[in-house]
């Protein structure tokens, strides 16, 4: 059942006309929207039609032109358009479809002057609280979407944590808040650290499922950031719970000389309280750690696969060496 509220929120949140608040705890109309909003309940009918008519319905669902949105009208939409971006524009010649084109861009102007914020803020400690009191909620499950909100402010943790370039996969609203996660043919986040890369994993599935669901889609999407980039890069999984089955498979990986997967593949499984206690380290250090660090911890997890005993000791291992990274 959560999950099928979660997703009636996401197809909400994709009219871009419903935000999310800070805290992930409630949604309600963005207030640049509501104008669009108030045109929507005022000229769609809710009574449904076609339900006994397949292929009217058919043609009705997939039909460019209906319903007809606020910025169909060109008087509205010049007005979005000067409430976004001013007059900096001479908007007396351009087509219907070449104002919404102004207005997609200046929107993702400002998303991207969003973003580049929340990093530079990220990156100066400045949302260290918010950051772990929301995994708290993460913890008890108590957020809007918690698969999503992960996702999220497990991006935000990377980039809090360390120098490196760290790019979310994940879909942002206009206000950059979270609104769709990242798409199945990529890894959730994506860590640039000049001589290797990481992909970072999340996700709320715990049991067989976490197994059945993430162990091949998680060496696969590492795979693809070694051939991209070309360089040696490694993997960070990160689940509130690790299955004992994800462990046996990410620690044989390491050993297994794949040609498909690039080679051996680096996956280090993390609870989410170790990761969560990595960043704290962090924090507490005062000082940004050097990607040598971030690396060393792989370094590690490859050297001990090689020596365990069995995955169980090598699992071990690595926790406790990710409990005192620095």
């Amino acid at each position: 059942m959560r999950d099928y509220a979660d997703a009636c929120f996401r197809y909400l949140r994709a009219t871009g006309l419903v935000e999310i608040s800070q805290r992930g705890h409630s949604l309600s109309v963005m207030p640049e929207k509501r104008k669009e909003v108030k045109f929507l309940l005022k000229t769609i009918d809710r009574n449904p039609v076609f339900i006994d008519d397949e292929e009217s319905y058919k043609e009705y669902l997939y039909d460019a032109h209906i319903p007809v949105l606020y910025s169909d009208d060109r008087d509205r939409l010049l007005k979005q358009i000067l409430t976004v971006c001013g007059s900096k524009y001479d908007l007396s010649e351009k087509t219907l479809d070449q104002l919404k084109d102004i207005l997609d861009i200046e929107i993702q102007k400002n998303k991207d002057d969003i973003v580049e914020r929340q990093v530079r803020d990220l990156k100066e400690h400045k949302e260290y609280s918010d950051v772990m009191d929301m995994f708290q909620d993460i913890k008890e499950n108590s957020l809007y979407d918690t698969p999503l909100m992960l996702e999220w402010n497990t991006w935000r943790a990377m980039t809090m944590l360390d120098g490196g370039e760290v790019k979310a996969n994940l879909k942002l609203d206009d206000k950059g808040q979270p609104m769709s996660t990242a798409q199945g043919n990529m890894a959730d986040i994506v860590c640039d650290y000049g001589d290797f890369g990481l992909s970072v994993e999340v996700t709320m599935q715990s049991g067989q499922r976490q197994y059945e669901m993430e162990d091949e889609p998680v060496v696969r999407h590492l795979a693809k950031l070694k051939k991209e980039t070309g360089k040696r890069a490694y993997c960070l999984f990160i689940a509130p719970k690790i299955n004992d089955s994800c462990i046996a498979y990410f620690y044989s990986l390491h050993t297994m000389n794949i040609a498909f997967y690039g080679g051996n593949s680096v996956v280090v499984p993390l609870e989410l309280d170790v990761f969560i206690n990595m960043v704290e380290q962090s924090y507490a250090a005062g000082y940004v750690p050097k990607p040598e660090q971030i690396e060393s911890l792989f370094e590690y997890s490859l050297e001990q696969a090689k020596t365990a005993m069995d995955e169980t000791e090598w699992y071990a291992k690595i926790k406790e060496k990710a409990l005192n990274w620095l």
